[in-house]
C-alpha cells in the first residue's frame, strides 16, 4: 500500500515554544525549519510514501519544503493542529478520494524511511491505526485506509484520544525514530542520540547542548 503523509507545520515564528530552555527566540524558528525539512526528506525517501502534502501558511516553510517534493497546502482554516490536518486530508482526497492517508508530525529529525516503513505497513492492516509518541502520551502518526476517515484527536493526552476514537494501536518495536518527536530540551538531546538528519545536526551544533 502507497500512503500519502499529511504533516503539519504552524509558522515558524510561533514553533517549538516549549524549546525555549535550549534554543532562544533567534534560533528556535530555524530550528523548527531543520526538523521539518528532515522529517519531509526522510519521509519522502520512505518506499512506502507515494507523496507528501504539507499544510503550512508559512511562506519560507513552504518555499523550503516544496524544493525537497513536498506539496504545500495553505492552512485555510486557521484553527490549530486538528483543523488543519483534516484540511490537508480532504484536499488529497478530493483529487485522489482513494488515497490512504497518515498524519505525520513535523518535528522528526532522526526519522528512518525504512522504520517509518514498518509503521505504515502496520498500520495497513486497520482501518485506523496510531503510533504512540516516546513520551507514550501523544502521537506522532495516525494513519487511515482508503476506506477510512483520518478523525484526528492529537493534543494532549492524544495516545488516549486516539485510542477512545477507535484507532488500534501500533505496539511496535525498533522503531524509535518514529516515535521520537522534539518539544523539548531533552527531547533534542534524545533525537541528537539516536542521529539526526542533517539539517537538524548543522543547527543543533550552534546550539553548543551539552552531552551532544
Amino acid at each position: 500500500m502507497q500512503w500519502t503523509l499529511v504533516i503539519p507545520l504552524k509558522p515558524l515564528a510561533r514553533a517549538k515554544s516549549r524549546l525555549s530552555d535550549t534554543a532562544g527566540d533567534g534560533v528556535r524558528p530555524g530550528l523548527a525549519l531543520a526538523f521539518a525539512q528532515d522529517t519531509v526528506a526522510a519521509a519522502l525517501a520512505c518506499p512506502a510514501v507515494a507523496d507528501v502534502a504539507v499544510v503550512t501558511d508559512d511562506p519560507l516553510a513552504g518555499r523550503e519544503l516544496a524544493a525537497l517534493g513536498a506539496r504545500i497546502v495553505p492552512d485555510e482554516p486557521r484553527g490549530g493542529l486538528n483543523a488543519a490536518l483534516a484540511h490537508g486530508a480532504a484536499v488529497v482526497r478530493s483529487a485522489r478520494p482513494d488515497s490512504a492517508l497518515a498524519a505525520l508530525n513535523a518535528d522528526l529529525p532522526a526519522l528512518r524511511p525504512l522504520e517509518l516503513a514498518r509503521v505504515l505497513d502496520a498500520a495497513a492492516e486497520f482501518p485506523r491505526a496510531f503510533l504512540a509518541d516516546a513520551a507514550a502520551i501523544g502521537t506522532t502518526l495516525l494513519a487511515a485506509r482508503k476506506d477510512a476517515e483520518l478523525s484526528p484527536a492529537f493534543g494532549p493526552d492524544s495516545r488516549a484520544r486516539h485510542r477512545a476514537s477507535g484507532a488500534t494501536e501500533l505496539p511496535l518495536t525498533a522503531v524509535d525514530s518514529v516515535r521520537q518527536d522534539v518539544d523539548t530540551g531533552e527531547d533534542l538531546r534524545a533525537a541528537l542520540a539516536l542521529g539526526v538528519g542533517p539539517r537538524t545536526a548543522a543547527a543543533a551544533a550552534r546550539l553548543l547542548i551539552p552531552g551532544q
